[in-house]
């Protein structure tokens, strides 16, 4: 009996030895955390955050390009308004100022239905027809109404209109010979183009 006695305390001594071994290494298993840092979970929210940046990025990109845009179009607008609105003051007497021509047409034409300057009366009234229309186109002048009178000069087709082409080889060909009504200019727009007779080489010459 005293031998089963001792047997049992040694088993008692070694189960409690046991015991608290286990005991000191369960805090240690238990404080452990694994190690996270390298989740698959933690790799999917880096790709969405990059391409929720890239996304930001892209329309922030599209969105100053369109405001670009729109102040280019702006611009574009408000010259084009600006060329409108000079257009509009440097051509608004236009028809006016065609009308105006009939008066210095009558002028020239008094002029020149003058055939004897040496009558004391006649010298009078034509040298006051003279002085009326030099008047008038000064005062057209002051309004950038331009006179074309191109007699001697090459036939322009932007500036004239050939009412008829006469041969004459003591002059170039496409010579301004004669001009039958003077035309006219408001800022350098043709509202009247000049009626001429123009030169051509003769046909033994050619």
């Amino acid at each position: 009996m005293a031998g089963e006695d001792v047997e049992k305390e040694v088993a008692d001594g070694a189960d409690e030895e046991t015991l608290k071994n286990k005991a000191q290494e369960a805090p240690e298993n238990t404080g452990k955390q694994p190690d996270s840092s390298d989740s698959p979970e933690q790799d999917d929210n880096s790709e969405v955050d990059e391409m929720i940046e890239e996304a930001v990025q892209a329309a922030l990109a599209e969105q100053q390009d369109m405001v670009l845009r729109a102040q280019a179009e702006v611009q574009n607008m408000r010259r084009r308004c600006e060329q409108d609105v000079e257009k509009a003051h440097k051509f608004a007497l236009e028809k006016f100022s065609g009308d105006l021509l009939t008066v210095t047409d009558n002028l020239e034409r008094a002029l020149q239905a003058v055939t004897d300057t040496k009558d004391e009366k006649v010298k009078a009234l034509y040298e006051g027809v003279e002085l009326t229309l030099k008047g008038f186109v000064e005062t057209l002048g002051k309004f950038n109404i331009e006179q074309v009178d191109p007699e001697g000069e090459p036939f322009d087709p932007q500036q004239h209109e050939a009412m008829s082409i006469v041969e004459n080889d003591d002059v170039e060909p496409n010579t301004v010979l004669t001009v039958v009504q003077k035309g006219y200019l408001l800022h350098g727009r043709v509202i009247r183009p000049a009626m001429v007779m123009v030169s051509k080489a003769s046909v033994k010459k050619q």
